[in-house]
């Protein structure tokens, strides 16, 4: 079990005073599918975007196992989960690989405006055709002298609408397999680049996303991340965080549904007596309470074998399962807990079960999770 100390029990609890002013109007901004730059501004305030990065460029210097803590508390005080999924994009899709694949002139450039979120990142990844195959991308950069030209485009990608800075992956050579792709970093004013309109989608409505269209876009052979071909390595180190650090949110999400639904259990009387006393409405409370408790423990028992350098494919695959199939399960039984005032859009529940759908698509399909922990075991070869 991990101990945490007075410092990083302190970020965390920081964050409890932010949770008010981050939740607010998160039903009305929802149905408006309205991405807040006032919250980004609260977000901004808090520090918690450069927790995971290094001080010389802003950042708190915070381990792994430190900013899932943190970032836990983000799901636990705050109602907008939408806010909080731009918070774990910008963070993973720009701030970390820049900060381990980028230059000292990159990071000198751009690290720190990821830190202090004036500056939102966003990453170019899928294709309406390739989907989760991000091997089969179209979206080719060919060399061109000292620069490259960037053509295709990509879809779903979240913070798209109001992205300062992209990482897109592209092609580099077509014949080159895993070795054929490249990240370019990419300014988003860079002439060429046009966002399509934010898409309408099911929930963290106020997460924008949209698709991401390259003409001709012109970058400098400096504007790659890491080296030429290796775009998948770059990718490979990005998912291993973003599963960590989205989930994590998530998990504290589900904290904050179980104290919800236990104080309703124990209030809310039918037939004379608190609907908590009967045992098909406890039953369902302590269902929420192992799944909540069983992701928890994989997701930070997986940061802490990542965190020591150990292969973590397997690991990954089971916490991101385990926890959006428990986080949805979860928001599916508060509705029910609550009966007709959990289905109603007032009391935010029904937003949660939209939410909670999209975790499992994002990152990775659970389908997807179930072919990697296949392939561990040496199946589907």
């Amino acid at each position: 079990m991990i101990r945490w100390n007075a410092d990083q029990a302190e970020l965390r609890d920081s964050l409890e005073r932010w949770g008010d002013a981050l939740s607010a109007d998160h039903i009305e901004l929802d149905e408006q599918s309205a991405f807040s730059e006032d919250k980004w501004k609260l977000v901004q305030k808090t520090g918690i975007l450069s927790l995971p990065f290094d001080e010389d460029f802003g950042g708190l210097g915070q381990s792994i196992l430190t900013t899932m803590y943190v970032l836990e508390g983000l799901g636990e005080y705050n109602r907008d989960a939408g806010l909080s999924f731009s918070v774990t994009t910008s963070i993973c899709s720009t701030g970390i690989p820049l900060q381990q694949f980028g230059t000292v002139e990159q990071k000198e450039r751009y690290l720190p405006l990821i830190c202090s979120g004036e500056a939102i990142g966003a990453h170019a990844i899928t294709e309406a055709e390739g989907g989760s195959d991000a091997m089969a991308m179209g979206t080719r950069a060919i060399r061109d002298g000292d620069d490259f030209v960037i053509n295709g485009s990509k879809v779903f990608v979240s913070n798209g609408p109001v992205a300062d800075l992209v990482v897109v992956y592209a092609r580099t050579h077509p014949d080159g397999g895993p070795l054929g792709t490249t990240a370019f970093l990419v300014d988003r004013n860079t002439p060429g680049i046009t966002a399509g309109k934010p898409i309408k989608k099911m929930g963290l409505r106020t997460s924008p996303i949209s698709e991401l269209f390259f003409d001709d876009v012109r970058v400098p052979r400096s504007a790659v991340l890491g080296r030429v071909g290796g775009g998948f390595m770059v990718m490979d180190y990005v998912m291993k965080r973003e599963i960590l650090f989205s989930f994590i949110v998530n998990v504290g999400e589900m904290q904050h549904r179980l104290e919800r639904c236990v104080e309703y259990a124990k209030t809310r009387k039918s037939f004379g007596k608190a609907i908590g006393s009967y045992q098909t409405i406890a039953n369902k409370i302590v269902d929420m309470k192992i799944q909540l408790e069983t992701a928890r423990k994989w997701l930070y028992d997986t940061g802490e074998r990542l965190q020591a350098g150990e292969n973590v494919t397997q690991d990954l695959a089971i916490a991101k399962l385990v926890t959006s199939e428990a986080n949805l399960a979860g928001s599916i039984s508060a509705v029910q807990i609550f009966g007709g005032h959990g289905y109603m859009s007032e009391f935010g529940l029904e937003q949660e079960v939209r939410n909670a759908v999209g975790g499992t698509i994002y990152s990775g399909s659970n389908e997807i999770q179930y072919n990697r922990i296949a392939s561990t075991l040496g199946l589907g070869k």
